[in-house]
């Protein structure tokens, strides 16, 4: 039996009491037409769970994991999860290699169209419900892979995998759940070494140097950045090294780096190509054009304390896609921040109650953090 501190800990990070936690099982139940027990035998159970009196259902370990946005073993408070069973026997063996040798590209392109699912879903609902399917996407593919020998079989299945595995890991950086988000960059990292492809082996590192900056090391944090610039070159896509870049003056703007931090804004607006698109071609987890740089640049100049970053932000308010959920909720974060630091408190908290409100529609505990911490200023 677990000591319940998978449950407690998922919770408190979104600042849910044990009470709302009931409610919340409640309301799914509901909506789902799923029985549940009582309001007073919940009450019970999530004390006992919580306590480690009491293990967790696979029922409820369901719901749970749907609320909360964990796995099995963060959810139960499993440290490392079992090593993959290998498999018994060379008949058993030799099996598996045969099928992953016929994985077509039919197969692979059903592999990246639940990607393309699961990351609409995201941007749109948020990563708490969706920690199930992403687990068991992640496997099917890991297993497609480690069962392929040739690289023309490889290859195809690496890169399929690469993205996905960095989708996973940002998901699960807003979730909160951050060594797994830290396992998921390396998984994507192997898998984009193995595919033998640049732009995700940077786009990987790029989003895993926001890891290390949310838990205190942003120096550390640009320096992988930087790699990830000298990983993908001169050759790569336009729209990729204008998002490492933007990337770049944020991190150096977390580390007090001013002059960097400019120097970085101005690439990225030399690198981002003209025109609405804003979907890379080669590089289909990167949505960047003109627009959505602009709030990102109000974003950085907010952090800075400039005030050129109002009026940056205002406008990518007024062009932004409304579907994204998430990035509307950060969006109202950074004008929050602006306004603060032009000590305007009415307006920064008229934005601090939109961010909150699309914070929790997503259930992003990394978004409900950064509201608190600007919270705290008013």
């Amino acid at each position: 039996m677990s000591d319940g501190s998978g449950l407690r800990g998922a919770r408190k990070a979104r600042g849910w009491s044990q009470e709302r936690l009931i409610r919340e099982i409640e309301q799914y139940a509901r909506r789902s037409l799923t029985d549940v027990a009582s309001t007073a035998s919940l009450r019970v159970y999530v004390s006992e769970w919580e306590n480690g009196r009491r293990a967790i259902s696979d029922r409820y370990a369901a719901i749970l994991r749907k609320l909360l946005g964990v796995t099995d073993f963060e959810l139960r408070g499993v440290t490392q999860e079992p090593a993959p069973t290998v498999a018994d026997g060379y008949d058993d063996l030799l099996s598996r290699i045969d099928s992953a040798s016929s994985v077509s590209a039919s197969m692979v392109k059903a592999f990246n169209d639940q990607t393309e699912l699961l990351r609409t879903m995201d941007r749109q609902m948020g990563a708490a419900g969706l920690v199930d399917q992403m687990t068991g996407h992640l496997a099917a593919l890991e297993d497609a892979l480690n069962f392929a020998v040739l690289p023309a079989a490889r290859r195809p299945v690496a890169l399929a995998l690469a993205g996905a595995a960095t989708l996973a890991a940002w998901q699960a950086i807003d979730s909160g759940a951050i060594e797994r988000a830290w396992r998921h960059y390396e998984l994507a990292k192997r898998a984009a070494r193995d595919a033998e492809a640049p732009m995700y082996l940077a786009h990987a590192m790029g989003e895993q140097a926001y890891v290390l900056s949310d838990a205190g090391r942003p120096a550390l944090a640009v320096e992988l950045v930087r790699d990830a610039q000298r990983t993908l070159g001169q050759s790569g896509s336009p729209r990729l090294r204008a998002w490492l870049y933007a990337a770049e003056a944020e991190l150096c703007a977390h580390a007090g780096l001013v002059d960097d931090c400019k120097r970085s804004l101005d690439a990225a607006m030399d690198a981002i190509p003209a025109g609405p698109e804003d979907r890379d071609p080669d590089m289909l987890s990167i949505f960047l054009n003109g627009a959505h740089l602009a709030r990102w640049r109000g974003n950085v100049l907010g952090l800075l304390g400039d005030d050129e970053a109002v009026t940056s932000l205002y406008g990518a308010l007024e062009v932004m896609d409304p579907t994204f959920v998430r990035a509307r909720a950060g969006l109202h974060a950074d004008l929050a921040q602006a306004h603060l630091a032009r000590a305007e408190y009415d307006d920064a908290n008229t934005h601090l109650r939109q961010a909150r409100l699309l914070s929790n529609r997503t259930g992003s505990v990394r978004q409900r953090r950064r509201v608190d911490r600007l919270s705290e200023r008013l």
